[in-house]
């Protein structure tokens, strides 16, 4: 068979083929791709005419389209649906991309083709062009020596290989940590429907007859807000915060204390005094030190809301609280003291009505698209859906493929990525997707949603608007390719239309009855929006300061004991509270050393929001859910991409810088 992968796809939009590629496949035309990229790019260091924008930055960026297209496929099959040679091809290939990245980026004939150009005639976007390709060749290391380098060269490939490494050992990890229950009576207040795919696991791991419970990605199990038997909690919780640090072959701690001291060396042979410092340089945040002057200035009143909380719960428990108490008791208080109780909304939030009378409809309303399913388009997987997504002018815009449920091939978490990019030099439209881990409900049940679970749904389809509406001319700008810090802005922003009061009476009805959810839950809701902000803010920080813990440490400072300097830590930064693990701990912090980019980034989150809160103002004062509101938002940003500075596109579309006071507000943190 001709491997599919060598020819550009010839599906709508270029939807890879999926149903034709087998793993050798991959091998092959990545293979090819790297050796086929280096060779485009001698052809221009080679070029004996003078350096041009069109000679050298438009042929760069025309450049790697062969593996670019390998990679975009394989690496989606990584993370949702990966087979053993799949893994044993991301083990081979991940230091060879690391190793490309560096032949471009620290090739010195390319840097001075780039330093060569003139750009006096050139449009902002393609002046942009330039200076982000000269600021990412000397933040790669283009002014080192040729034994600086080298060394750079191989912590690169040390850094990719340990990485895949900890996210393989983490995703089995969350496997292996499941908690087996032998009887039904053991999971009294988990829903029926739960229930019920507790057992299906079960059955489907060899269990038959018992109950098996899989983890979610966090700390934090859902599990645990229903559980009425407070030793399965505490089992639960316990198989949570311990995978990756209990010894043997899953333990992850090595790698991340040879991921530090790497990253560490790497941060001093490029001129900076730490890894996060070297990370802020290339984000939206002025500096390192003002990711801490923020984080620091939010974390004591976190705490103090966390508290406050903790003192309800206990008089409610009429007992001491442990760690795997907080979620039962935050629940029973949030029923007792404003008659919301989380277990009774989910028959209104059934999957399928999520999406097409929630995501979508909010979509339609603001940017005039529509959503039309394509079931002659086929995914990598049987529970991959497609959709095509049309313009208010009926335009084709791209596709928007959803893999909403978890199995064993695919990693923890939710996430947006992309297939194909959209830019005007290559003529290419947007396909992107989105994955997620909801619970598959036994055959025949509706899926039927959490809040939060709903909130993820919004979320992530929040990044794939970035990249539908990507209105750009060079690939290297295409939607989501913005500052890490800056990432996060969009989805957060989409996520205010859950509860929009159009919105809301679209989507949440009954699944079996059709009516809708009764205003005055909806009421009580609100009401009890900033219950439960102190445990939730308390654990971000505890997730993001912890990363900066990590990467503020020098080479020779990396800890023997990977808990105790976890803990020492989180003490230092005045976050630590005896109920409350940080949102991932060391052991299972995927996003920041498996490769997911957040190294030195988690905080991003919260820096991001920071932008949000602001923007659900502008949209409120301006009228909320138009047509007007939503084309500004996707002329003015979500088009955007980084073809120029994401922060000009905010102030433009807010008329000024962005102020914490709105984010303080949200989180009960004034």
């Amino acid at each position: 068979m001709t491997n599919p992968l060598l020819a550009p796809s010839s599906l709508p939009y270029g939807l890879p083929p999926f149903a034709r590629i087998e793993a050798a496949h991959y091998a092959e035309a990545i293979e090819a791709g790297l050796a086929e990229h280096l060779a485009e790019i001698d052809r221009i260091v080679q070029n004996p005419e003078a350096p041009t924008f069109e000679n050298t930055a438009v042929a760069m960026e025309q450049s790697g389209r062969l593996l670019d297209r390998a990679a975009a496929s394989f690496f989606t099959l990584v993370s949702a649906d990966a087979s053993p040679e799949i893994r044993e091809l991301e083990t081979k290939f991940s230091p060879r991309f690391s190793a490309h990245q560096d032949e471009l980026f620290l090739n010195p004939d390319l840097y001075e083709r780039f330093r060569g150009i003139d750009t006096s005639a050139c449009d902002p976007e393609s002046v942009r062009l330039v200076e982000e390709y000269l600021k990412e060749f000397r933040q790669t290391g283009i002014q080192l020596d040729p034994a600086g380098q080298d060394r750079l060269r191989a912590a690169n490939a040390e850094l990719s290989r340990l990485g895949t490494e900890f996210g393989q050992r983490v995703k089995e990890g969350m496997k292996s940590a499941a908690l087996l229950v032998e009887d039904a009576e053991e999971l009294d207040g988990l829903p029926a429907d739960d229930v019920a795919a507790a057992a299906e696991a079960a059955r489907a791991a060899g269990h038959e007859g018992q109950f098996l419970l899989g983890l979610i990605q966090p700390s934090n199990q859902p599990a645990l807000a229903s559980l009425s038997d407070r030793a399965v909690r505490r089992r639960l919780f316990e198989a949570s915060v311990a995978r990756g640090s209990s010894g043997g072959p899953l333990d992850v701690l090595d790698l991340a204390r040879s991921m530090a001291r790497l990253r560490a060396e790497k941060a001093t042979l490029l001129g900076f005094a730490n890894y996060a410092e070297l990370v802020a340089d290339r984000q939206t945040a002025p500096d390192f030190g003002a990711v801490q002057s923020m984080l620091n200035r939010m974390a004591p009143a976190a705490v103090r809301n966390a508290d406050h909380e903790a003192s309800a719960l206990a008089e409610s428990a009429g007992h001491a609280l442990e760690p795997w108490d907080w979620a039962y008791y935050s629940a029973k208080v949030r029923r007792e003291k404003y008659s919301v109780d989380e277990q009774a909304l989910r028959p209104y939030f059934e999957l399928e009505r999520v999406l097409r009378d929630g995501v979508f409809f909010a979509a339609g309303s603001l940017y005039g698209i529509s959503f039309h399913e394509r079931e002659d388009l086929a995914g990598y997987h049987p529970d991959v859906r497609v959709w095509e997504v049309r313009d208010s002018d009926g335009g084709g815009l791209g596709l928007f493929l959803g893999d909403y449920y978890s199995r064993e091939s695919k990693r923890g978490g939710a996430w947006m990525n992309s297939l194909v990019d959209q830019n005007a030099l290559l003529g290419t439209r947007p396909v992107v997707m989105n994955t997620l881990n909801i619970t598959k409900p036994a055959p025949g049940e509706p899926t039927l949603l959490t809040l939060d679970e709903v909130r993820t749904v919004f979320h992530e389809f929040g990044h794939a608007l970035h990249g539908l509406f990507s209105d750009v001319t060079y690939p290297r700008f295409s939607g989501t390719a913005v500052p890490r810090d800056f990432v996060e802005f969009p989805s957060q922003v989409n996520e205010m239309w859950i509860m929009w009061p159009e919105v809301l009476a679209n989507y949440a009805r009954h699944h079996a009855t059709g009516e809708p959810l009764p205003q005055d839950v909806v009421d009580r809701l609100d009401e009890s929006r900033l219950w439960g902000e102190g445990f939730a803010t308390t654990e971000y920080l505890g997730a993001a300061l912890l990363d900066l813990a990590w990467h503020v440490l020098e080479q020779d400072a990396v800890p023997d004991d990977a808990l105790a300097f976890e803990a020492k830590s989180l003490a230092a930064a005045g976050i630590t509270h005896a109920l409350i693990p940080p949102r991932y701990r060391t052991g299972y912090f995927q996003h920041i050393f498996a490769g997911a980019g957040y190294a030195a980034g988690y905080y991003s989150y919260i820096w991001s929001e920071v932008l949000d809160a602001e923007t659900v103002d502008w949209f409120s004062e301006n009228g909320g859910l138009t047509r007007a509101n939503g084309d500004r938002f996707r002329q003015e940003l979500l088009s955007r991409g980084n073809s120029r500075d994401p922060l000009e596109s905010f102030r433009i579309l807010r008329g000024r810088d962005a102020k914490l006071e709105p984010l303080l507000k949200r989180r009960g943190l004034e």
